[in-house]
């Protein structure tokens, strides 16, 4: 029993790590517009998101989704978010506020 708990641990362990890593290659997309780094008010209406708490970022991604979201942007953004999950909205914040 405890081999088998411990070998789900170290997945996890490694799960996460893949995870992590792929806050850069999911923000790529966002990268034309935002910047490599976030610095960029994006078309020259956003804000520049890596001012931004992992918390706002994450809250804007999910407003975006459900439109309760945004200004002038708010339809194109609603596009570049919609197919991601609540995990790859995370991983993306994270990524950012770093």
């Amino acid at each position: 029993m405890k081999k088998v708990l411990l070998a789900g641990v170290v997945v996890l362990g490694l799960f996460s790590n893949v995870c992590a890593e792929d806050g850069a290659a999911l923000y790529k997309k966002c990268a034309s517009c935002h910047g490599q780094a976030g610095e960029k008010v994006a078309l020259g209406k956003s804000k520049i998101i890596k001012d931004m708490s992992e918390q706002e970022i994450v809250a804007a991604m999910k407003g975006y989704q459900d439109g309760s979201y945004g200004g002038p942007m708010k339809g194109l953004m609603k596009g570049q978010v919609a197919s991601l999950n609540a995990e790859q909205i995370e991983v993306i914040a994270k990524h950012i506020a770093k």
